[in-house]
């Protein structure tokens, strides 16, 4: 992997979602609209970011971005799926009383984000172990929501 180039596109992507306003999963479920709004706004970000930048990179941050969009390279699948798990990773951290009922599905539908590498399935595995255990303690039937979620979500 190349590190760099992975780092890289994590800065720019969360540098674009500052600019152009970050949006929640929640959101996006809850109003589809709103994830052509959200793309329609990150690309006016990458626009603004790259005009503002040296020639000597402007180009090379502008393509960064779209890697990280287009989930094709190693690097940008791997970029992709520390963004997912490490959301869930925080969630997995709040109180369980913060938590809408489709958070309970959300923290099972990671697994199409980790499927090219098992050290990131593996990760995955361990992350909904904790919010397995976090919605077990709270009473709640953990294989329902885990199907339910595969199922809505799939």
């Amino acid at each position: 992997m190349d590190l760099a180039r992975l780092l890289k596109m994590i800065i720019i992507h969360d540098l674009v979602e500052a600019e152009a306003g970050d949006v929640s999963v929640l959101d996006q479920i809850r109003n589809p609209e709103i994830r052509k709004i959200k793309q329609q706004n990150e690309e006016q970000a990458i626009l603004k970011i790259r005009q503002m930048l040296a020639k000597s990179n402007r180009q090379e941050i502008y393509d960064l971005f779209y890697e990280f969009e287009d989930k094709k390279t190693f690097e940008a699948k791997a970029a992709n799926a520390i963004d997912k798990l490490e959301v869930q990773l925080q969630h997995n951290h709040a109180d369980i009383s913060t938590w809408e009922e489709v958070e309970y599905d959300l923290s099972f539908v990671i697994g199409k984000q980790v499927q090219f590498d098992q050290t990131f399935v593996l990760l995955k595995d361990l992350i909904e172990q904790q919010a397995s255990q976090k919605l077990e303690e709270a009473g709640l039937n953990v294989s329902e929501i885990r199907e339910r979620a595969i199922s809505t979500f799939s």
